[in-house]
């Protein structure tokens, strides 16, 4: 057992507890003022769980895993609580397994919600309660569709914390500037950039599909992210649960809009026929050739690991929003993903953990350090480690729609299946509506 005796902002001085195993506290209550320690001297002082333990199991292994216990060590402290976390690279299976035995971790935090909802469904995640789901849609950025995409038949099951970004395009600020370019802030002046660097003699697109058994799945994300620019989020939202078939009219439109970008070979980096061999982690290499292969390169927030050694995110590559249509007035939409806690096993320490999660400071300390994004409106921005990753959070907070990457809310055998082939055959010269009705066969045969 160790303690810390650190100032209070709430009193003179406090007691932190920390329980054997735990990591010390990564930064020391009071002393860093980018941090909201009123939210966690309050926490502490209307929740003492002294003598009980706390489960969590989740995918997190690694470094992740020594970041999300970084973030418990707080809530041992301010509670007292025994936190064990263990983390699996076979997260999906083993709480299935576990749930139905009856066995499972207090608190498991889901990949992507569609376990947690088939697991609820089955009565075996317990439902938060109502003033949860008031909280998020007031305190979260996209509120309601956070709590729609936690919620099953019209209760909320999951609690989303650390979200991922993927509406994101990268590009070389030296480039832009050598040949006078200046980011899009609309779809219309992104479709007219790309054409004026073909006019220009260069070619706007690095485009890479390639990922071994899961070649298309980039693809997949483009459809997401134009589908969202071009309909309505109920459109969305029909087309992920099949409501609205494949080949709707609007779903082969989203479709079409990536082969503008793909297809063309005079767009594209190597010309269409090199889209779906190109590796997606080989793709962005383009920027950074001299001259550029390509100046701009649509990916999530993680393509910078397979940037060139030493890239520094800001300085030698950067990104900007991927726009919306400015004539379809549909605000700004952002694509992403995200893990989601529910409650497997209850107890009053699982319900105080999400009280926990509603504290600016359990964000902040993980924002401090990296790979994490919030679109809880309650933190201080200034908390993230890096501008880059600020950026990123002021694009997930300026939201007006969220919405999960549809490919992994499908059924397997289409997001994962039949949508990654599908768009391999697309670039490759195969028409748009006869892959949607491709794919909407798949589905077909599952029911």
């Amino acid at each position: 057992m160790r303690a810390w005796y650190c100032a209070s902002a709430a009193a003179g001085l406090s007691l932190f507890a920390g329980v054997a195993g735990a990591q010390d506290l990564k930064f020391a209550p009071g002393e860093d003022a980018r941090f909201n320690w009123a939210s966690y001297d309050e926490f502490a002082a209307s929740h003492d769980l002294s003598g009980q333990t706390l489960s969590i199991f989740g995918p997190w292994l690694g470094p992740d895993k020594e970041l999300i216990e970084s973030v418990l060590a707080y809530f041992e402290a301010a509670t007292g609580a025994d936190v064990r976390y263990a983390g699996s690279d076979s997260f999906e299976q083993q709480i299935v397994i576990d749930a139905q035995a009856g066995s499972a971790s207090n608190i498991a935090v889901f990949p992507q919600p569609g376990l947690l909802k088939d697991l609820a469904a089955k009565g075996l995640v317990t439902p938060l309660d109502s003033a949860t789901a008031d909280w998020v849609r007031e305190n979260y950025a996209a509120g309601d569709s956070w709590v729609d995409l936690g919620s099953t038949n019209g209760e909320l099951y999951g609690f989303f914390y650390k979200a991922d970004l993927k509406s994101l395009v990268w590009y070389v600020p030296e480039n832009f500037e050598d040949a006078g370019y200046e980011v899009p802030e609309t779809m219309e002046d992104l479709l007219a950039l790309s054409q004026q660097i073909v006019d220009d003699g260069g070619t706007p697109w690095c485009i890479g599909l390639g990922s071994g058994d899961a070649t298309g799945w980039p693809a997949t994300d483009w459809v997401e992210d134009l589908l969202l620019r071009l309909q309505s989020p109920e459109v969305y939202d029909g087309w992920v649960t099949n409501e609205i078939p494949f080949d709707d009219p609007r779903v082969v439109e989203a479709i079409d809009a990536f082969g503008t970008f793909a297809r063309n070979d005079d767009w594209v980096a190597g010309g269409a026929a090199a889209v779906a061999t190109t590796d997606f982690r080989d793709s962005p290499q383009g920027l950074f050739q001299s001259p550029p292969a390509c100046y701009l390169h649509k990916q999530a927030s993680f393509i910078p690991s397979f940037f060139p050694a030493g890239t520094e995110v800001g300085l030698d590559a950067d990104f900007f929003y991927f726009p919306a249509w400015e004539e379809k007035d549909l605000g700004k939409p952002v694509l992403g993903a995200g893990t989601v806690f529910g409650i497997t096993n209850d107890s009053p320490a699982a319900h105080a953990f999400i009280d926990f999660l509603k504290t600016p400071i359990a964000h902040e300390v993980w924002m401090a350090q990296s790979g994490f994004l919030t679109p809880f409106k309650g933190v201080n921005l200034d908390a993230y480690a890096t501008d880059s990753q600020r950026q990123m959070g002021e694009i997930l907070l300026g939201a007006t729609t969220f919405r999960f990457d549809a490919s992994d809310l499908m059924p397997g055998r289409v997001g994962a299946g039949a949508f990654w082939t599908g768009m391999v055959d697309y670039v490759g010269g195969e028409d748009a509506e006869a892959v949607a009705k491709n794919i909407q066969g798949v589905w077909n045969a599952l029911n």
